[in-house]
């Protein structure tokens, strides 16, 4: 009798120090993440033409006459137009370093933290529907669609520039149902969909090339190539309050399919056997997917890498289980993207580079490391 249990209980213990380990790990990845995330955003606030210490940036934000005016918060958070139709009247004056920090600079730090949030969430989840590390809302296809109907609005139809995160995710799934499309030989295959995603990303790519010669004025074909290298330059509340519904309607899909993602990782014969419809559950997790890159896509442009990143780090620290990836990934991807944008502020300033060049040469360097380092790199 003790011989025949002697198997299944150091398994178990080995399975519960795994587990142990990685909650370990995603609690120090947490606390980690939100000391880069804080220092970096007060970095951010205090720097720029009109300096300030880091004392002054912490008074700002904690200024009593933001905080005592629920007014001019609404009009922060819900727009101007709304908050006076709510009967809210004209806040009163407050100092200019409090305007500049919450105007100015406190949103491209928030719109930051949600840009990174929704990346490393939408490469975490391609790369488990892939099964392949190398997989990114970039790799299938989904940031060039969106990044194609965002120029085309940027170029040939700017009126229509207040509904870029609905267009932007109308085109992100335009271009996934054709990578679906050419992928499909009775089922898909993750092989198939990347290299679909390869075909339709170099296609887009080409046609957001060609929409350059249709642009007359030259600020617009330099705002448009700024937003395509990736740019937080501009970015206000209104920005903010595009992406803000979209991240929190991602945050909770992500995490209410974190199980289904860890069957796919399994292999498609196992998820079979377990149940699960495939194909279904796989491009329904591809929807959420997309709609985080696409989120992202529309107010920050095509910011490289930090899909691919973040989710990669998580998980050789954390381990494979999605509840615990996505967690850490919630921390992580903000606290890359942040740190990335305040390096692309002050490493040139007062000249301002794109973040998209940061985080690509970032992403370059950490990818060639891993090739040299691991044999089956791209494999999960």
């Amino acid at each position: 009798m003790s011989k025949s249990n002697s198997g299944p209980a150091p398994a178990a213990d080995s399975m519960t120090q795994r587990t142990h380990r990685g909650r370990q790990a995603l609690a120090l990845l947490v606390i980690v993440s939100s000391i880069i995330i804080f220092f970096a955003a007060l970095i951010q606030i205090g720097a720029g033409s009109y300096e300030m210490n880091w004392r002054q940036a912490v008074d700002a934000l904690t200024d009593p006459q933001v905080w005592g005016q629920p007014s001019l918060l609404l009009r922060l958070f819900l727009g101007e137009n709304l908050a006076e139709s709510l009967g809210y009247s004209e806040p009163i004056g407050i100092p200019t370093t409090t305007l500049i920090v919450w105007t100015v600079r406190l949103p491209r730090v928030l719109i930051g933290l949600m840009v990174g949030i929704n990346l490393a969430f939408s490469g975490s989840i391609f790369q488990a529907i892939t099964r392949n590390e190398m997989a990114s809302p970039y790799l299938l296809g989904v940031s060039s669609g969106a990044g194609l109907m965002i120029l085309l609005v940027l170029v040939i139809f700017p009126a229509l520039g207040v509904h870029l995160p609905l267009i932007a995710m109308a085109g992100g799934l335009a271009a996934f149902i054709t990578v679906y499309a050419i992928a499909w030989n009775h089922g898909t295959s993750p092989v198939r969909l990347v290299l679909a995603g390869v075909i339709v990303g170099a296609i887009t790519g080409a046609l957001q090339s060609s929409l350059f010669f249709f642009a007359r004025d030259i600020t617009v074909v330099q705002n448009a190539m700024a937003w395509t290298t990736g740019s937080l330059t501009g970015v206000g509340w209104e920005q903010v309050r595009m992406i803000a519904p979209w991240t929190i309607v991602c945050i909770v899909l992500s995490f209410s399919g974190a199980r289904y993602l860890d069957v796919l990782l399994l292999g498609d014969p196992t998820a079979k056997a377990l149940g699960m419809s495939v194909e279904r559950t796989r491009f329904l997790l591809a929807g959420t997917a997309i709609l985080s890159a696409a989120s992202a896509v529309s107010v920050a442009g095509l910011v490289g890498f930090v899909g691919l990143i973040v989710p990669h780090i998580v998980r050789s620290l954390v381990g494979s289980p999605h509840q615990r990836m996505l967690a850490g990934c919630l921390f992580a991807g903000p606290a890359l993207l942040i740190s990335a944008d305040t390096t692309s502020r002050l490493i040139l300033s007062p000249i301002q580079i794109p973040v998209g060049i940061v985080t690509g040469v970032l992403g370059g360097g950490f990818f060639l490391y891993l090739m040299r380092r691991k044999q089956e790199f791209g494999r999960l």
